[in-house]
């Protein structure tokens, strides 16, 4: 038998509902808010004036959000400690006129989302979840979390080379059967309506993606791994908001500490709700001049401020380990990893490893090393992004997972609580 965790597999729980809960970035930073307003936090309005306030505050805007904790004392121009991290995931988004179909079947238009392994959303029972936007301008999150669509794969009768390498045409193989009849324009929407209990036109935007409903869970001899959807990089999301939440009841806290979760990290972080968009340093800015400050400590602020920037990364592969660099083998339950690329795909440097070896030798937690095969391209996160954009100093961490950009990934069952852990040290000390 394997050695019983010394870690919260209470936190692993509470992740595991909070991905059920989370099928799209809306859901996502709404559930964060709720936790933070349990916690004290407050919502502040982005038109309103802001204050000098001490307490926790947060932000929302789309599916970002951006909470932080202003501690007796602080001057300003206190630093912050940022915990990053992005709320969106690979996915199929549903198409502006969405109603299409043939030979009977009544199917929804899709388009693909980020990065997303396309072969594990085919014969995989699909919920509809997103933000509705009804006529008087306000939204209304919608989740339809019942097996209401399905991407049918081709039998493999009709193509007889199907394990010899499957090719998805992302245009015509992807779109989801719904039902059977005739197509009818709006058809999409007025369901949605009727499930949310609103008056036929009522709605006037949407933002809508599919979600695999099955629900994550422990897997193997000692329930020492955990299956869900959303993985990347919800992890981060709800590690952060737990680490918030317990860094605002610390005392003589000598920073700011900061969640800054973005929207549309998977393609390309370029919006007004990414990391390369003004929203981090508006916020923070506004903070600095609600407590009286000037330029002058925007400037002295952000000069000492520190971000990780957590996101998932790859686990060694047990069938695929040449795919890895032969040195660095990040294991399930090994702790958090420290993400490397001397090309700054990645933007940790050698003083932000000394930060974060520091906090993980405060929470008493394990970590580990992570760098790409050098004859592989390396991914990317929003480290570099808010380490360019901000002018403060950045390290790229996460937890090492299986199965990423899958529409159901693999992590160890200690890892998130680690994580949590490590972030909530960082942002005490």
């Amino acid at each position: 038998m394997s050695t019983p965790s010394r870690f919260d597999r209470g936190h692993t729980d509470d992740l595991m509902s909070f991905l059920a809960a989370s099928p799209s970035p809306y859901h996502a930073v709404a559930n964060a808010a709720a936790r933070l307003e349990k916690a004290g936090f407050q919502q502040v309005r982005e038109t309103d004036a802001w204050d000098a306030s001490v307490g926790g505050k947060y932000v929302l805007r789309g599916g970002a959000i951006i909470a932080w904790f202003v501690p007796e004392g602080a001057s300003a121009h206190t630093p912050f400690r940022i915990v990053g991290a992005h709320t969106d995931s690979p996915n199929l988004r549903v198409k502006p006129l969405p109603d299409t179909g043939a030979f009977g079947w009544r199917q929804v238009a899709v388009e693909v989302y980020g990065g997303t392994l396309l072969n594990t959303w085919l014969d995989r029972d699909l919920g509809l979840a997103g933000r509705l936007t009804l006529r008087d301008g306000s939204h209304r999150l919608v989740n339809v979390d019942r097996a209401l669509l399905r991407v049918p794969q081709l039998a493999i009768h009709l193509d007889r080379s199907a394990n010899d390498g499957l090719k998805l045409d992302r245009q015509k193989h992807l779109q989801p059967i719904w039902g059977l009849g005739d197509v009818a324009e709006g058809d999409l929407i007025r369901f949605l309506e009727q499930e949310e209990g609103l008056a036929e036109g009522e709605v006037t935007g949407w933002d809508l993606m599919v979600h695999s409903i099955e629900r994550p869970s422990y897997l193997g001899r000692d329930n020492e791994l955990v299956a869900g959807p959303r993985m990347d990089n919800l992890i981060s999301v709800h590690a952060g908001t737990a680490a918030l939440a317990a860094a605002s009841t610390a005392a003589g806290l000598p920073f700011i500490p900061v969640l800054a979760a973005f929207d549309h990290e998977e393609n390309g972080s370029q919006a007004d709700t990414g990391a390369d968009g003004p929203l981090l340093g508006t916020v923070l800015e506004r903070s600095v001049f609600a407590r009286g400050g000037s330029y002058e400590d925007k400037a002295r602020a952000f000069a000492g401020t520190v971000c990780l920037s957590s996101d998932t990364g790859h686990a060694i592969h047990p069938n695929y380990a040449e795919r890895h660099d032969p040195t660095h083998h990040p294991r399930a339950n090994g702790g958090p990893i420290l993400k490397v690329n001397v090309n700054q795909r990645y933007a940790t440097d050698g003083s932000g490893r000394a930060v974060f070896a520091a906090a993980c030798e405060r929470a008493g937690v394990p970590w580990q090393h992570f760098v790409s095969n050098n004859a592989m391209p390396c991914g990317t996160t929003i480290g570099p992004i808010t380490a360019a954009r901000h002018g403060i100093q950045t390290v790229d961490i996460g937890v090492a997972i299986l199965s990423m950009h899958s529409a159901r990934e693999l992590c160890g069952a200690d890892d998130p609580h680690m994580l949590a852990n490590a972030l909530r040290a960082f942002l005490e000390s």
